[in-house]
């Protein structure tokens, strides 16, 4: 069985850059190796599942963020026996839903969830595949706060520390796999 370095490491390996995509400037970070290696996959869900299990006593659901925290999320959840609940891009999701819109750099953007996905007081740990800016994440808080939830924690597995999106997100605490300036 690897240990939780070797787990991070074989994820860091994982990991790959294309620099000056999607624009000069920016180096991207590709998790889609991290996906088609089962090693490397199941290594960071035993990871996101070990923090939760340590850290809190109680969740009651985990929220994904569209589109990559749908790809993380479920197999978190099922692995922690909890259900997954979405939090899709304005228009995407059926039934009553309350929305929530936000600023970006380059613009607004506007998140939702269904109105009976989450009930007032449930434990809520949030995952999401990046943090960079914090934009998107700060959204899904205030969107999980409207309905009264408590957020016990972000999860990424990248953070992009010199951008500062967990400074963003305070008070709520956040919990990154990988870090990259």
């Amino acid at each position: 069985m690897m240990s939780e370095e070797e787990k991070r490491a074989v994820l860091y390996r994982s990991v790959r850059e294309f620099p000056d995509f999607p624009s000069p400037g920016v180096l991207f970070r590709d998790i889609t190796p991290v996906l088609k290696n089962p090693a490397a996959f199941t290594a960071s869900i035993d990871l996101f599942e070990s923090y939760v299990r340590k850290n809190f006593a109680k969740v009651d659901v985990i929220a994904g963020l569209d589109s990559r925290g749908f790809l993380f999320g479920p197999v978190l959840a099922q692995r922690l026996e909890i259900g997954f609940v979405l939090i899709r891009k304005k228009g995407k999701l059926p039934g009553p839903t309350e929305s929530l819109s936000y600023s970006l750099e380059y613009g607004k953007a506007e998140l939702e969830i269904q109105s009976d996905a989450v009930d007032p007081g449930q434990k809520v740990v949030i995952i999401d595949d990046l943090l960079a800016t914090g934009g998107t994440m700060k959204a899904a808080c205030e969107l999980l706060q409207r309905k009264n939830a408590e957020i016990l924690s972000c999860l990424v597995l990248i953070e992009l520390t010199s951008l500062k999106g967990a400074e963003k997100l305070q008070p709520h605490c956040v919990h990154s796999l990988l870090q990259y300036d």
